[in-house]
C-alpha cells in the first residue's frame, strides 16, 4: 500500500468531477446512437447538446461536443457508404457486400472503439478528445 505524504491533496473521485454525469451520458448515447437506437439517441445526444453546451461545466462541454461531431461524422460516413453502393450499383450489386463489409469493418469499428474510449475518460473524470475527427475542448 502506498502512503501519501501529508501535503499531498485526496485523490478526487470520479463522480465529484463537475460535469461527470453529463459527460457520461453524452458517451453513452453516442455509443447507443452506433449500436443499439440509431436516430433516436442521436435525437436525445442532440437535445442535451443544444441545453447544455455554453452552461455546463468543462468535462460535460468537452464530451458533448466531442460526442456530438463524432455522431455527424457518423452519420457522414453512412451517407458516403450508401452513395458508394449506389455507385458502384446500387443494392442489388455484388459490389454492395464489399462496400458495406469495408464500412462496417473500418468506419463502424473505429468510431464504436473511439466511442467506448471516450466512455472509459468520462467514467474517470477525464477530458477526451476523439482522434482524427475531434477537435480541441475549452477548459
Amino acid at each position: 500500500m502506498t502512503q501519501q505524504s501529508p501535503r499531498s491533496p485526496a485523490p478526487v473521485e470520479p463522480e465529484a468531477v463537475p460535469g461527470f454525469a453529463l459527460a457520461v451520458a453524452a458517451e453513452g448515447l453516442y455509443l447507443i446512437n452506433l449500436m443499439i437506437a440509431p436516430g433516436l439517441a442521436f435525437v436525445a445526444l442532440m437535445v442535451l447538446w443544444v441545453r447544455h453546451r455554453h452552461a455546463a461545466p468543462a468535462l460535460a462541454r468537452c464530451h458533448l461536443a466531442q460526442t456530438f461531431r463524432a455522431s455527424l461524422w457518423a452519420g457522414g460516413l453512412l451517407i458516403v457508404a450508401n452513395a458508394a453502393i449506389i455507385g458502384l450499383g446500387g443494392y442489388q450489386s455484388a459490389s454492395t457486400w464489399i462496400v458495406v463489409i469495408l464500412y462496417f469493418t473500418t468506419c463502424h469499428a473505429t468510431l464504436i472503439f473511439f466511442g467506448a474510449m471516450g466512455l472509459a475518460r468520462a467514467l474517470a473524470g477525464r477530458p477526451y478528445v476523439f482522434p482524427l475527427i475531434g477537435s480541441a475542448c475549452d477548459d
